[in-house]
């Protein structure tokens, strides 16, 4: 069966259809399609704390579309969630009518918690070695969610107002940013040594160049020494050169100083990066439903 998810992000909207079927009483999650649209909403709402009419109608285009895609594929469910952006607008319930009255999508606003905790649906710490220490990154454009897990639990989960294109206009102040990196600190106390797992847009495309090999972890002086290769470029020869779309060219060098950052206030070597984020977490949720109303109906 398959199901849907729609992030509608700070930097992109993502339309995520997943197929998930039982093999031999595991179940499987598999990624069937990913489409992605660059809007960028953070752009408008953290800058003038709106999101503008012609943002507006582009997120109107896309969720029409998506909604076709998703009648064509057949989708069991779906879901649609809107992160940091949508949060900070002032005109964010006007927005959300006009999507569900015209492209007939129902949007929901997730707060950072909510957020936090969708992403931890994906419970790739059941995957791992459960004798160590892992914090979870997770990177956004409005946002970074933590999480620090011990013995396959969740210690401390939190959100901030960090993210990508907030920092690239520089509307994170000084004082909540020092509150970031000494929050990391202190609370990665006694959890030593540490294993960062990595999610986000940002962080995949920065694995991905690292030519690392899926589930290999990649040593966080390889992912320093890509940060400073990709900012000895212009913007421009990271579009021309290094192929990276124009809407990541600019916001991967602000995701390199937040993913490092934690990095090091958190004395970490090495981080996983599943290739997983919101959208995947979502999947896991609306499988869990299913599978509830199911057993429910038995």
């Amino acid at each position: 069966m398959k199901f849907a998810a729609i992030d509608i992000g700070s930097n992109a909207v993502r339309l995520l259809f997943c197929n998930v079927y039982d093999d031999n009483g595991m179940v499987v999650f598999k990624k069937a399609e990913l489409i992605r649209v660059p809007i960028r909403l953070g752009e408008d709402s953290f800058l003038t704390g709106k999101i503008s009419r012609e943002k507006t109608e582009k997120l109107v285009t896309a969720m029409k579309a998506f909604k076709n895609l998703i009648s064509v594929y057949d989708a069991v469910d779906y879901r649609a969630c809107a992160t940091s952006a949508m949060r900070d607008a002032e005109n964010r319930w006007d927005v959300i009518e006009q999507v569900r009255k015209e492209a007939g999508i129902k949007i929901e606003i997730i707060d950072g918690k909510t957020e936090a905790d969708i992403i931890y649906s994906n419970h790739i710490e059941e995957h791992l070695d459960k004798s160590n220490n892992y914090l979870y990154i997770d990177i956004g454009g409005g946002s970074t969610e933590i999480t620090l897990f011990s013995k396959n639990k969740a210690v401390v989960s939190q959100s901030f107002n960090i993210g990508t294109i907030r920092m690239l206009h520089d509307q994170i102040d000084k004082e909540y940013w020092t509150y970031f990196k000494n929050w990391i600190q202190e609370i990665t106390k006694g959890y030593k040594p540490l294993i960062a797992i990595g999610s986000g847009g940002n962080i995949n495309k920065l694995f991905k160049m690292s030519g690392r090999k899926l589930n290999k972890a990649l040593p966080t002086s390889k992912l320093k020494n890509l940060y400073e290769l990709l900012e000895s470029y212009t913007y421009e020869e990271r579009v021309k050169i290094l192929g990276l779309n124009p809407d990541r060219a600019d916001v991967i060098i602000t995701a390199s100083k937040i993913v490092l950052t934690v990095l090091k206030k958190a004395d970490i070597e090495k981080i996983i990066v599943p290739q997983i984020g919101l959208a995947d977490g979502i999947v896991h949720q609306l499988y869990e439903k299913y599978k509830s109303r199911k057993l429910i109906q038995q």
